[in-house]
């Protein structure tokens, strides 16, 4: 028996692009929507189902387009409106799909919404944003504090009140209690899909509304955690997560369903992100899927870790979709994170292997494919906000935003004919996309091959997942649906380790770490995997 049609999204490979550091085709410095289009042929090879593009809208780029001044609006820094309908036709042209983030919990303070509503207190979006009163002292309304570093509240003289901002002050937060401020987002959502988008990821999404009493969130004992701003040192229960956000939800979901198959991913980031992502996917009215944050800030991988996060989606399909991401903009690249040896190619080759078996949506980063590595930004090139404000306690966000090296020999590696926004990494050039397409077993052209293996397997693309005991380093997952079975194992230690007898190896090799592994021995070398089908 055949499995059932699925939904395109269901188990589909998205390659994340980050637009200012993919290619700059107007010598400014920064990348731009045309040099996207012109790499598609590119994106298409790789075997990927469909894009995800980073904000483009225009905006004073303070957070770097996740300060939205105009929804519906392309910043001149990316191009046009033209040059997005361009490339999502020539997209579709290849058989990619197009997912475009939403960012509904904040504007930029230069959005036209917010300049009326600072106004004064009684004009038509005089409720479209979060204001309240000082204290008595004038002191802000609460003890809420803001990601980016502070207090969550910023004083504006023309309406003798605070606005809160989960960000920066330049993020004014939006009233999203307001059932007119919902109709407007999704007026703008509903502008994108009739251009033809395939999805959405829904950023910071459950920051999108607030307790309406304003109450002040709990201390958080930073006993054995890494404490960089105040905010860590909350538990954030009244500012975040709130109960009334899975009901804008629901009419997020209603809107895409008019549109067909639409992918809705939410990006959750919370001290207890999986109750809230559950909340957020079950059933079939709300999103179809959530980010997982549970690889971008680790500091190691883990056979135990990976059994731990999967394990959490091992259910029925009305409990909710993962989407999995080992490195994106916001968080340093896993290669650099997870291994300091000589044989980074290699152990980039185990991480995109076990992050293409997941079950689930597999999100590659721009570079991940090329096993780029984290970047030193120095401080006086730093652009983030966060880095900035926060230097050197935080991780900053830069280092994993560095351009794309696309040629060895040209300027930068061919990124951009100027001094681009960011610098290129150092041992970029020699990882770029012109050096290993030549060499038939580089990262990138193993990544292929992986792909092409995901897309031919129904087991690793939808099909349910349990594992088996073994060694501490060792993850054996198995992939199954009614038309096969897949074996994957990973070792994920510096040490060789020996496969248990209960884990079953007869079938046929996907795929492996070259040819050192000896199945008849029963042994994987350090940082190794190997994929069965029977």
């Amino acid at each position: 028996m055949s499995q059932p049609e699925q939904p395109w999204w269901r188990g589909a490979v998205l390659y994340q692009i980050y637009p200012r550091s993919y290619l700059d085709t107007n010598g400014d410095g920064v990348g731009d929507l045309q040099g996207i289009t012109r790499k598609l042929d590119y994106i298409a090879s790789l075997g990927v189902d469909g894009i995800w593009i980073s904000p483009f809208f225009a905006s004073p780029m303070k957070d770097f387009g996740y300060d939205v001044s105009d929804y519906c609006a392309v910043d001149s820094v990316f191009g046009t409106l033209d040059d997005f309908d361009r490339l999502l036709n020539r997209a579709h042209g290849y058989g990619l799909k197009v997912v475009i983030d939403q960012v509904y919990a904040h504007t930029s303070d230069q959005h036209a919404w917010f300049t009326e509503s600072r106004q004064s207190r009684d004009n038509p979006k005089a409720d479209w944003y979060v204001w309240k009163d000082p204290k008595p002292d004038g002191t802000p309304p609460n003890n809420w504090q803001a990601v980016f570093g502070g207090a969550a509240w910023t004083w504006d003289a023309r309406r003798q009140q605070y606005f809160m901002h989960n960000f920066l002050p330049e993020q004014p937060q939006l009233n999203v209690h307001n059932p007119d401020v919902q109709d407007a987002l999704l007026g703008t959502a509903r502008f994108w899909l009739d251009k033809g988008v395939d999805g959405f990821r829904l950023d910071a999404i459950n920051f999108a509304m607030h307790d309406q009493a304003f109450q002040d969130n709990p201390p958080w004992d930073p006993t054995g955690r890494t404490i960089t701003r105040p905010f860590d040192l909350q538990r954030r229960v009244y500012n975040q997560s709130r109960p009334e956000v899975p009901g804008f939800l629901e009419r997020v979901r209603k809107l895409t369903d008019e549109y067909g198959d639409r992918y809705t991913v939410a990006e959750v980031a919370s001290d207890d992100p999986l109750p809230t992502m559950r909340t957020y996917t079950r059933g079939d009215k709300r999103l179809t899927a959530a980010y997982s944050f549970d690889f971008l800030y680790a500091p190691t991988l883990t056979a135990k870790r990976v059994r731990r996060s999967q394990g959490n989606w091992v259910g029925s399909i009305e409990e909710g979709w993962p989407s999995w991401a080992f490195s994106n903009h916001d968080a340093p690249r896993c290669v650099s994170r997870w291994y300091d040896g000589a044989e980074r190619p290699r152990f980039a080759r185990l991480t995109n292997a076990l992050l293409l078996c997941l079950r689930g949506n597999p999100i590659l980063y721009q570079g991940e494919e090329l096993g780029l590595t984290q970047v030193d930004v120095p401080f006086e090139a730093l652009q983030d906000p966060e880095a900035i404000a926060n230097w050197p306690r935080t991780l900053g966000r830069d280092g994993a935003r560095t351009p794309m090296p696309w040629k060895r020999a040209a300027p930068h590696a061919g990124f951009s004919s100027v001094e681009p926004w960011l610098p290129v990494g150092p041992d970029h050039p020699d990882l770029s996309v012109g050096v290993q397409d030549e060499d038939p077993d580089s990262v990138l052209n193993f990544t292929r091959k992986l792909l092409e293996v995901r897309r031919g397997s129904p087991a690793l693309r939808w099909g349910d997942v349990e594992f088996v005991d073994g060694p501490v380093s060792l993850l054996t997952m198995i992939r199954t649906c009614e038309e096969e079975t897949v074996t994957c194992l990973f070792n994920l230690g510096a040490e060789p380790v020996e496969i248990p007898e209960s884990a079953d190896l007869c079938g046929t090799v996907l795929s492996q770490t070259g040819s050192t592994i000896d199945l008849q021995a029963r042994t994987m070398p350090p940082y190794t995997f190997v994929i069965l089908r029977r």
